[in-house]
């Protein structure tokens, strides 16, 4: 007889990811991306640097995005609705 398997530490890694714990540790650290970027447009604000300024907009946009993904798969999660699209 063979003894059942257990989960491995990657399909672990991504059940976590999928938690409300993971959810929230997911916004956090996407925040804490938002800092830099934010010293970013800082600088490159007060160097007059035009490229520099884009490239930390289009960041500002791309975490804005993903926070609100996250923020609905929180959303999704309290509803009960996870396989929703």
């Amino acid at each position: 007889m063979s003894k059942p398997s257990k989960p491995s530490k990657l399909s672990k890694a991504k059940g976590f990811r999928k938690s409300r714990t993971g959810t929230y540790l997911s916004i956090g650290t996407t925040l804490f991306g938002a800092v830099s970027v934010v010293k970013q447009a800082r600088k490159a604000r007060f160097e007059k640097d035009t490229l520099q300024l884009v490239d930390a907009v289009v960041s500002a946009a791309a975490i804005a995005t993903g926070i609100a993904l996250l923020v609905r798969e929180l959303r999704r999660a309290a509803d009960g609705d996870i396989l929703a699209d």
